[in-house]
C-alpha cells in the first residue's frame, strides 16, 4: 500500500492510505480528487498516482503551476521541460504547485501489516475436509435442501459479473448472520495480489469504492487462509487485530472462505458480523466450504466463457480487418512517380518508427487509407493490428461504441461486453478516417486517450491502459474548423504532430499512366480478360481530365472498362465514359480553319480567351489569372481579337 502524509498544505485529512487494490488516485482542488488539497495555487486536479505492477506512478496532470518530487537531497522537477511521469520509492517527498512555496505531501510505500491471527482464531476447516462435510450434510435433509437452493442460481449465470453477484446473495442466504460480504479475486497478472471484486451490505448497498473501501480481508486472515488452504472464523476481532482495514470497518467477528482453482487459491468470500462479538458458529465454516466450492466451480465457467467470447471477438475482428501478414502494404507498392508524391514518400520514411500522431491531409478518393496503413505495415507494429474507422459513418452514440466498446447494459440493445477499436487495436495502428466530422464530445473522449494512454468503455466504471498509435485523415480544413469552434483547438495540436499532406491526382498528372496500368492488370486479372493496354489519344484524354473524385474515381473508370471492352481489344478514346470524353469534343470545336500557322493559333488563342471569360462571369482578374497572363495583358489580346 501507499500512505500519503501533508506536511505542508491545507487539508481537512493529513494522512491519506490509498491504492491498497491498484487503481489510480488523483491529488487536487478538485471536491472529487482522492486527496483534496485547498491551496489556491493547485489545479482541480493537479496531479495523480497509478499502480502498475509492483510501482506507483506519479504523474503530473498539466497543471498549472507544475510539480516535483524531493529524493535523498536532490529535487526531480515533473513538467513539460523534464518529464510527466515518475516512479515513487519510500521517503520521497511530493511537492506541488508554487515552487517557493509548495504543498509538501510524505510518500511512505510498504505492506500494511496485519499481526498474526494469535488466540482469537477460533476455528478452520481445511478444503481437504470437503468430502466429510458434504456426506455430513446429506444426511440432514431439511439443510441439504436449503443449501441446494441457495447454490442453484450460480450455475445459471455465464456472466462473471452475474456469478459475482450470485455468489454474494447465495452467501447472505447460507449465513444469516453476516452483515455485509466482500468477495476478492486474484490479479490475472500478478499472482500474488489480490483485488476486491464487490462489497455488499445485507441491504444490499454497495460499499464504498475498491480504492478506499476498509471492508476487505487483513494481510494476517489472507495470509492464514493461503498458508492452510482453509476456511478460518474469527471473533473479536476489533480486539485482536490493529490492521486499519478491520479497525476502520468495525468488525466484530470474520468468516473468511477460500475460492479455489485445484491446488491454487483464485480468491476469497469474507462474510462480516458487526452487530454483537461471537455470532459465526462453527457450522457456518462447513456451509461456507460447500458454498466456495460452488461459487469456485461458477467463476471458473464465467471466466472461460468470457474469454472464449473475447478470443472469438478479436479472430472475428482480424477477419474484418484483414491482418494478411503476407500482402503487407509497402511503400513500394504506392504508385507515384510525380515530384509531389517523390515528396510524400520522403516525408513517410522519417514517421514510420516513431510514436507521433500522423495526420493526413487530402482531398477524398487521394488515397490517405493506403498511405496510413503503409505508414503501419512499414513500423515496427506491422505485427499487430491497423484498424480503419470512417468517423463519417456511424452516428455518435454508436461511434463511441464502435471506439471504445460498452459494457452489458450499457444501452438497449448492449446484450453483451464488446470490445471497442482501441482494445482491437491495441499494440498496433488505429486509422480514423473523416476525422473532421467526429462530433466534440468523443473528441474530448480521444483526446484523453492521447494523453492517457486510457480508456473507458460505454457503462464501465474502471478505464483501460491500451498502446494504440493514431493515425488520422481528414478532407476538411482542420484550422479552420477550429475557428468556426467546430473542432477543439487541444485535440488539433495533439493531432497535427506530423500533418502530411496528399497532392490531388490533378496536381500529379504524370502519375496517371501508371494508376492506369496498374489497376487495368488488377481487373484484368480479377474479370480473367486479356487487354493489351490503353491507346495513346485514351492515355491523353485520361491524363487531361481533372478527376474530381481523383484516384477512386480513376479506378472505378479502369472497372467499368474492363468489365465492358472486348477481348484482346486495346482500350481506345471510344470507351471512355462520355465526361472524359469531352476533351476529345473541345479539340473538334476549336480545330481552327485552314490557314497559316499563325492564323491558326490566333483562333485557337481567341477561343481559350473567350471561355475563359464565359467561366469567370466576364471577370477579367480571375481570368488573367487562371489564363497565367497579366490584366493588361488580357485587355491587350482582347483588343487585338475584338473580344
Amino acid at each position: 500500500m501507499i500512505v500519503l502524509e501533508i506536511l505542508q498544505g491545507t487539508a481537512a485529512q493529513r494522512t491519506h492510505r490509498v491504492l491498497n487494490t491498484g487503481g489510480t488516485a488523483t491529488i487536487g482542488r478538485s471536491p472529487a480528487s482522492t486527496v483534496v488539497l485547498g491551496d489556491f495555487h493547485l489545479s482541480g486536479d493537479h496531479a495523480q498516482i497509478t499502480q502498475i505492477g509492483e510501482h506507483y506512478v506519479f504523474r503530473d496532470l498539466r497543471s498549472t503551476n507544475g510539480s516535483s518530487i524531493e529524493r535523498d537531497g536532490r529535487v526531480i522537477a515533473v513538467d513539460a521541460a523534464a518529464r510527466w511521469e515518475v516512479a515513487l520509492v519510500d521517503g520521497d517527498v511530493i511537492l506541488l504547485g508554487n515552487p517557493n512555496d509548495p504543498v509538501r505531501i510524505a510518500v511512505r510505500i510498504g505492506d500494511d501489516g496485519g499481526q498474526d491471527l494469535g488466540e482469537r482464531l477460533i476455528a478452520s476447516r481445511s478444503i481437504m475436509d470437503l468430502p466429510a462435510i458434504a456426506d455430513q450434510i446429506e444426511g440432514a435433509p431439511a439443510d441439504a435442501l436449503r443449501v441446494y437452493k441457495a447454490l442453484q442460481p450460480l450455475g445459471a449465470r455465464l456472466e462473471p459479473s452475474e456469478v459475482i453477484e450470485a455468489c454474494v446473495a447465495a452467501t447472505f442466504e447460507l449465513l444469516s448472520r453476516a452483515t455485509h460480504v466482500a468477495i476478492l479475486l486474484r490479479s490475472d497478472t500478478d499472482k500474488d495480489r489480490f483485488a476486491l471484486a464487490v462489497s455488499r451490505e445485507r441491504n444490499g448497498a454497495t460499499v464504498r469504492a475498491p480504492a478506499t473501501d476498509p471492508v476487505r480481508a487483513s494481510r494476517a486472515i489472507l495470509r492464514r487462509v493461503l498458508g492452510d488452504r482453509a476456511a478460518v472464523l474469527t471473533a473479536n476481532a476489533q480486539e485482536a487485530l490493529s490492521s486499519e482495514s478491520i479497525l476502520a470497518g468495525q468488525i466484530l467477528s470474520i468468516l473468511a472462505l477460500p475460492l479455489w482453482r485445484g491446488d491454487d487459491i483464485i480468491g476469497l468470500i469474507q462474510a462480516d458480523n458487526r452487530s454483537s462479538a461471537g455470532m459465526f458458529h462453527e457450522s457456518d465454516l462447513e456451509v461456507g466450504l460447500l458454498l466456495c466450492a460452488q461459487a469456485s466451480l461458477a467463476i471458473d465457467n464465467a471466466t472461460l466463457v468470457q474469454r472464449l467470447r473475447v478470443a472469438e471477438e478479436r479472430a472475428r475482428g482480424e477477419n474484418v480487418y484483414l491482418k494478411r501478414k503476407e500482402q503487407k502494404i509497402r511503400f513500394d507498392n504506392i504508385i507515384g512517380e510525380s515530384p509531389a508524391m517523390k515528396a510524400v514518400l520522403g516525408q513517410l520514411e522519417r514517421v514510420i518508427d516513431t510514436r507521433a500522431t500522423v495526420c493526413i491531409e487530402g482531398e477524398t478518393g487521394t488515397g490517405k487509407e493506403l498511405i496510413a496503413a503503409g505508414i503501419h505495415h512499414q513500423s515496427a507494429r506491422a505485427d499487430k493490428m491497423f484498424v480503419a474507422q470512417n468517423c463519417a459513418a456511424l452516428p455518435e452514440n454508436l461511434l463511441e461504441s464502435e471506439l471504445f466498446g460498452h459494457k452489458r447494459g450499457a444501452f438497449t440493445s448492449a446484450d453483451s461486453d464488446k470490445k471497442g477499436l482501441f482494445e482491437i487495436a491495441d499494440g498496433g495502428t488505429l486509422f480514423l478516417d473523416e476525422m473532421g466530422e467526429m462530433p466534440l464530445t468523443l473528441q474530448a473522449k480521444l483526446l484523453r486517450v492521447l494523453q492517457e494512454g486510457t480508456i473507458r468503455p460505454v457503462g464501465a466504471t474502471s478505464e483501460k491502459q491500451v498502446d494504440v498509435r493514431i493515425i488520422c485523415a481528414t478532407n476538411r480544413d482542420l484550422s479552420a474548423e477550429v475557428e468556426k469552434q467546430r473542432f477543439r483547438q487541444d485535440l488539433y495540436y495533439r493531432l497535427m504532430v506530423f500533418p502530411i499532406k496528399l497532392p490531388p491526382l490533378r496536381e500529379r498528372r504524370e502519375d496517371i499512366p501508371l494508376l492506369a496500368a496498374h489497376f487495368l492488370k488488377r481487373y484484368a486479372a480479377e474479370y480473367r480478360a486479356e487487354l493489351p493496354g490503353f491507346t495513346q489519344d485514351a492515355l491523353d484524354a485520361l491524363s487531361s481530365y481533372n478527376w474530381p473524385g481523383n484516384i477512386r474515381e480513376l479506378e472505378n473508370e479502369i472497372q467499368r472498362l474492363v468489365i465492358q471492352a472486348e477481348p484482346s481489344h486495346w482500350i481506345e478514346i471510344t470507351d471512355l465514359s462520355p465526361r472524359l470524353r469531352k476533351v476529345e469534343g473541345t479539340i473538334t470545336r476549336i480545330a481552327p480553319k485552314q490557314g497559316t500557322l499563325k492564323e491558326m493559333m490566333e483562333q485557337v488563342e481567341r477561343w481559350l480567351i473567350t471561355e475563359a471569360l464565359r467561366e469567370h462571369g466576364n471577370n477579367k482578374t480571375k481570368t488573367a489569372a487562371t489564363l497565367g497572363i497579366t490584366r493588361e495583358g488580357l485587355h491587350k489580346k482582347l483588343a487585338k481579337f475584338g473580344v
